[in-house]
């Protein structure tokens, strides 16, 4: 019994340490500079004098590939799409042709790249999920809002959707949109046409724990070694503040299990998005400002 119990209690401890079940190269990360590698410009006449919300992150053809919402408020109300490339990863160049949308608003972007397309999943004004398309990453054609039923076909109610985050596999698409950051639904489609939710419940709620009490949204979906993982932001303040990394993981896209040791990254550091690529996996946070981290 004396060798037994301290074995039963090893088994306890290591069940209820916050890494079980979750790979530590994905809860564990540290900056890898102290400063942000990417900003607005500062300048009081350029369009991007500003940046916020969720940019996106690709390493395409050789390149990072960095695609973020410039604004500037003193120059127009309007949320504009910017684009930036980078070596290494660290240090940005702006596209001078930006911004490359100036007929809607684009914010909150995800870019999915499938089948030689660039296929971008973004907030426009009022929180409206809409659709755009490009073959090169550059030019965008706009294709509208996202037109999303409840799973008996009628539209959903009429409001904000917003922070769309997509994935594809087995020639279907997910969206995951959030309704003013208070829960995260999912729907589908096969045509990217019409998008039908898989339940009417979201699949990802606020709390119990406070880190994310007043708001949550996803911004990316990544598999590894059979799981789906979500990187995403949330809150526990209103007025907000000091918004949060988080992570959680599910086996089929609609049961989500959130990682004990919320949240990964404070300090505001929010709107993460993972990215592989020469330098390693990183883990980029987009806002308000672009920081870099790298796994323990």
């Amino acid at each position: 019994m004396r060798r037994i119990l301290p074995l039963l209690l090893l088994v306890l401890l290591a069940a209820n340490t916050p890494d079980q079940g979750f790979p530590k190269q994905l809860v564990n990360w540290k900056p890898v500079q102290a400063e942000p590698v990417f900003t607005g410009t500062g300048d009081d006449a350029s369009w991007d004098k500003k940046i916020r919300e969720r940019g996106f992150i690709l390493f395409d053809q050789g390149m990072y590939h960095l695609w973020y919402t410039g604004y500037n408020d003193a120059k127009s109300p309007n949320r504009f799409l910017g684009h930036a490339t980078s070596a290494d990863g660290l240090t940005w160049k702006r596209d001078p042709a930006g911004p490359f949308v100036t007929d809607s608003w684009v914010e909150d972007m995800c870019v999915i790249k499938q089948d030689g397309v660039y296929w971008m999943f973004a907030e426009g004004k009022n929180d409206i999920a809409h659709l755009l398309k490009s073959t090169n990453g550059q030019d965008w054609t706009e294709l509208g809002p996202l037109d999303v039923r409840l799973k008996d076909g009628r539209p959903i109610e009429a409001g904000p959707y917003g922070t769309p985050t997509a994935w594809y596999e087995n020639g279907l698409w997910y969206l995951f949109y959030e309704r003013r950051d208070q829960a995260v639904w999912l729907a589908t489609s096969r045509d990217m046409k019409i998008w039908t939710n898989v339940q009417d419940e979201p699949v990802l709620t606020m709390g119990p724990e406070a880190y994310d009490s007043t708001a949550v949204a996803m911004n990316q979906i990544i598999k590894e070694s059979g799981w789906y993982y979500t990187f995403y932001h949330a809150n526990e303040h209103r007025p907000w503040k000091d918004w949060t990394t988080n992570i959680a993981r599910s086996r089929d896209l609609i049961h989500w299990e959130k990682y004990a040791g919320n949240p990964l990254i404070r300090n505001n550091c929010s709107s993460p998005i993972i990215v592989d690529g020469p330098g390693g996996r990183r883990l980029y946070t987009m806002h308000p400002d672009v920081r870099v981290f790298e796994t323990k």
